[in-house]
Formats: structure tokens, sequence, C-alpha cells
């Protein structure tokens, strides 16, 4: 690293620049002035602006605008369904330069060995990630996951350079209800960063949790919702992901007003999304476009970012700040022509240069073999909870249909959208199977299966034909876990994902081009779903509202318990 002298002695001209970008203007998101003049940069920091400067390389970005970094505050790098470093080839080209990502995911299989993966990584990538320790490993009481974290193997996380704090604390009755292993985890980390994680909580119960020293919130679904967040003092994360679809309800709260309290982010992006539409670039232009000021909203993908989240070396392209910074040719496009990430340039040497590590998490899918005679739902009364599906939401109804009894069990019906819904324990602990009925999927024959089923990652199964769905399931253990469509007695696509149920070794391109796949295959199904294998995975989270299903039943958010 440069030392002091020579930073100064480089901004103020006294001797060349590591690195010129030149004839761009610069967007400074203090003033919303463009700046013209040079960018110098000296070992991946930013010594000077809006002068002329000589350099050891230069860099011709002439009618480019250049803008911070995107900072992407929170997101699960395994909903990529791709590596660390794999996800720094998809994003970082689209101007993403720091990803503060939660690893819990991971975290839920193979326990503190997963976040140290990440943290491990994070130390390679050319984009920089920001590693947060997992504050809810399981995320409740009602799911069985493959591991176990408390507060005790939290602290022994710390210390890393890619940490910030607490990562979401989704047992918000645990919060607001002073559950003492949740007291015990924000007691460790009070005064640092918390993130936070309370879909529809207002009012005094809303008080109490920020009351905790939580300090953001992604999971508002609505500006009214947004708003008494932030006047609760929240940093309000507005969210598109595959599944959770925010950005238009809470395009209208965006303004110039509230830039400095509004930050982005995707929570859970696969490549296929990616490529179709894209990352924070995607959510850039979708605001502009939708009426926010491009002042707003550059501030809320950067500035605001790094400000919310206590990162004080980057946000802006300013005098000792880092060179993370991205040209465009219009801020309305927002389609990178260049990125740097720390002063390195992103293209596919920089990719090239890194070391990467061995995987982690083989051999997770431990599930019982499972027959046809599984997926029965046995009941003595018709009336029947059902989870109804919200396409572009993670929160669900909780639906209720008479389903006729037949020789002890409540079958499928195609003609109403009921069918059959299964987790399935898979981390070789309990053999947990619980069945149920879901809505929405529009499936008409065969089946879908997963082991990416958010927190716990259990075998998730959606289906009509009882053999399908045992062929789906059974097949993610043959494969080391991923997503298998089924039916007819045939495997019609799958992806294996083998870290840890996961994450597929593959390039995020192959990923990609099977997901295409998987997804015409659900299609053929009769799924109108447009994202069925994310959607399917969040209705077993029994941390958002209003039913969900684990291994261990249906279970009322609302009541924070498992219907009996």
């Amino acid at each position: 690293m440069a030392d002091l002298e020579t930073r100064i002695a480089q901004g103020r001209g006294d001797a060349h620049a590591d690195l010129v970008l030149r004839g761009a203007r610069v967007l400074d998101l203090v003033t919303g002035d463009m700046i013209d003049g040079d960018v110098a940069i000296c070992d991946g920091i930013i010594v000077g602006t809006g002068e002329d400067y000589d350099g050891a390389e230069v860099v011709d970005l002439l009618g480019t605008i250049l803008v911070p970094g995107f900072i992407d505050t929170h997101l699960h790098i395994e909903s990529s369904l791709v590596t660390p470093f794999e996800f720094d080839r998809c994003v970082a080209p689209r101007g993403v330069t720091t990803a503060i990502c939660d690893p819990h995911e991971i975290a839920n299989v193979i326990g503190p060995d997963g976040i140290r993966y990440f943290q491990e990584a994070s130390t390679r990538t050319v984009m920089d990630i920001k590693v947060q320790l997992s504050s809810c490993v399981p995320s409740t009481e009602m799911e069985t996951a493959g591991a176990r974290i408390d507060a005790t193997a939290l602290e022994g996380l710390r210390g890393h350079p890619s940490g910030i704090g607490l990562a979401e604390f989704m047992n918000y009755p645990g919060v607001i209800h002073r559950d003492p292993g949740a007291m015990a985890k924000l007691r460790a980390f009070a005064g640092g960063h918390i993130d936070g994680h309370c879909p529809l909580l207002s009012g005094r119960d809303l008080n109490a949790y920020v009351a905790a020293g939580i300090r953001t919130e992604h999971e508002a679904t609505s500006a009214a919702e947004a708003r008494e967040k932030l006047q609760k003092g929240m940093r309000v994360l507005i969210r598109e992901g595959s599944v959770s679809k925010d950005l238009e309800a809470l395009a209208p709260l965006l303004t110039e007003r509230t830039a400095p309290y509004m930050c982005l982010c995707t929570d859970d992006r696969n490549p296929l999304d990616i490529a179709e539409h894209g990352h924070l670039d995607y959510m850039i232009r979708t605001l502009i476009a939708r009426g926010a000021p491009p002042l707003a909203v550059y501030r809320a993908a950067s500035l605001s970012a790094a400000e919310a989240f206590g990162l004080k070396d980057r946000g802006l392209i300013a005098p000792g700040l880092r060179a993370d910074i991205v040209a465009l040719r219009s801020l309305e496009e927002c389609r990178a022509e260049a990125v740097f990430c720390g002063g390195v340039r992103v293209n596919e040497s920089a990719f090239a240069a890194r070391d990467t590590i061995p995987p982690v998490g083989r051999n997770s899918v431990q599930a019982p073999r499972v027959g046809p005679e599984a997926f029965r739902c046995a009941g003595n009364r018709e009336d029947t909870d059902v989870i109804g599906i919200l396409e572009g939401k993670i929160l669900t109804e909780h639906l209720h249909a008479d389903i006729p009894i037949v020789d002890g069990d409540k079958r499928p019906d195609v003609a109403r959208d009921l069918v059959r819904i299964a987790v399935i324990e898979r981390h070789g602990i309990n053999g947990n199977i619980a069945t149920g009925f879901v809505q929405g999927f529009g499936l008409e024959r065969g089946a879908i299966a997963s082991t990416v089923c958010h927190d716990h990652h259990n075998i998730a199964c959606v289906g009509v034909d009882y053999a399908d769905l045992a062929l789906a399931a059974n097949r993610l253990s043959e494969i080391e876990g991923g997503f298998v469509v089924a039916e007819g007695g045939a495997v019609r696509a799958e992806l294996a994902l083998p870290v840890a149920g996961l994450m597929s070794l593959e390039p995020f391109e192959d990923v990609r081009d099977r997901l295409e796949a998987l997804r015409a295959a659900a299609r053929a199904l009769g799924v109108t779903l447009e994202e069925p294998f994310l959607q399917l995975a969040f209705l077993a989270l029994p941390v958002i509202p209003a039913l969900k299903i684990t291994d261990r039943g249906l279970v009322d958010v609302n009541r924070f318990e498992i219907i009996g």
C-alpha cells in the first residue's frame, strides 16, 4: 500500500498518479453537480478530482459519467446459486463493487464453517464482499436446521476484516418478547451494526424492536410500512429480488429528502434474472423510469448505503476514498461501460488473477429415501389450511378450503389449484416429513423439488403426483442437492448444487442456462409463476407471514406457532 506522502504527492500533482481516468464527468452526490476533470488514483485510493493529472496509466473514458460503485446492502450470495467467485464475475461488471452478505443459508447447513468460507472468499474476490455474522441459525425453533449458532459462537467469528456486524435479526418475536437467546446475541453486538428483519411490524412492537439497537430494514412491502420505519429511525432498504419484488411499492417514497436514509438491496436474486434484467443496475434504471430523481437513486445505491453501514471509505468519488467507480453513458440507462473496484479494472484478466478456495459442504444431503406414500396428507376434517402464494412477494396468505378425505388422504385438486407441498428433513437429524396444501403454482401434473428451502434448507417439494414427488426428492440426494423437475416417472430437468445443497460449482453462465431449462420444464407442468423455484423456497420460511410449512408442520407465523 502506498504511503501517506505518496498519496499526497500524487493528489497535488507533484508525482504522476498510478492511474488517471480521463475525459469523463463526475456526478457529485452531495451537490448534484457534474464535475469536469480527471480522476487520479493512487494504489486503489482516489487522490484527485476536478483537475488535470498525468498518470503512469491513463484510461480514456470520454463521453461517460462517473458514479460511485454500487453497494448491495443485503443479500445472500448463496441465493445466486453460485460460489462467491462466480457471483463476483456475474455482478461486478454491472457496477456492484460492494456486497454486504449474510451467509445464513450455508450457516444453517454446516454452521460456522459456512461463515468462515465466505470470510476467506472475501479476501480473494475483485469486488469487496462484506460478511455479516448470521444472527438466527436456525431462524426459529419451528424447523430443523443442520446447525445452531449461539451468541458465544458468533463472538468467536468476530474480528475478520470483512465484518461489519450482526446480520438480519429475523426472530423479531424473540426480540420483542425478550427471549434469552436473542437477548444474549443483541447484548454481544450492542453498539455495533445490527441488521433488521421485521415484516409488517408496527406500533409499539416496532418501537420495541428498534429500541433493541436494530437500525436497518429490508422487509417493508408497502410505502406506509416503509414510512413508519423511516420515522422510527430505521434505514429502509428497497428490495428487488427474484421473488421479493418491493421496488414498485416503495419507489414513490424515494426522494432527494428521503434518499439519505434509503438504500438498495437484492436479498435473493439468481443468475437467470440477472441476465434477463440486471442487478442493482436494473433497480437504478427502473426507479428512475418510475419517476424517482436520479440524484436520489444514485445516493441510495452508494453514498447512503455506505453511511448506513459505517463504510466511511466509500460512497463518493472524492479524494481519500476507495476508487470504486462506474462509467456510464447515461444516468437513466445505467449500463456500465467500465467498472473499477478499489482501482482495479473489472475484466476477465482481473478475475483470472484471483486465488480461489476449495468448496465446503459437500455431501450435505442426508435425507431418508421416500416412497409415494410419504406424501399422503392425513386428516379427520375437510376444512384445510392452505398456503396462498402472492406472486412477487414472500408474504403468503392463510387460506382455507374444504378438501374431501378419501381412504384417509386429502388428495391434490388441480381444478382448484390445490397441490401438495411437503418438507423433508435432509440433515440426517430426525427424518421429519410434513405435508400440506398450497395454491398459486398452477401445477397440473408432475412435481418440483429443491434443497434451496429458506432458511433451514431441508427438501421442499410441490406436486400433483406422489410418485413424481418421491422421484424428485430422492434425486436430490443423488446429485448432492439442487432443483429437480419430474413428470411421468422421469426427471425432466435438474440443476445440481453440491456446495451445501445451495451453490453450483459451474460458471454462472451454465447455471443460467440450466435455470432456463428448469423454468421451461416447470411451465410444461402448468406452472404459471415466473420464478417457481425460489418461490417454493420461501414457502418454508417461518418468519414471514402468514402461513408457512417446515419439516415440523404448518406454521401460523402471525401466532408464531405450529398448527396441530
